[in-house]
């Protein structure tokens, strides 16, 4: 479940390259989850830690994450709980 939550919202991910060559990443539906990189494959990896950890924290503090590709990880962590 959390697997799949994480391809889907990466699939939604966009990149930009900045002035100074180096890569942007963000996923739009995850507000905060930035990350940068000096290339676009560190990028993407420094994206996925960090929606990592924003999925964890979210919902160790019972933030409303968004549902994407029709999983609601909140809904799933509190049955588990």
């Amino acid at each position: 479940m959390l697997s799949d939550y994480v391809q889907q919202a990466m699939a939604q991910a966009v990149y930009d390259k900045l002035e100074d060559e180096t890569f942007v990443g963000r996923i739009p539906c995850c507000p905060g989850v930035v990350a940068f990189g000096t290339t676009l494959m560190e990028c993407e990896r420094e994206l996925r830690s960090t929606l990592e950890d924003w999925i964890w924290l979210g919902l160790r503090l019972g933030h409303r994450l968004p549902v994407i590709g029709g999983i609601d990880l909140l809904e799933e962590w509190v049955s588990l709980g």
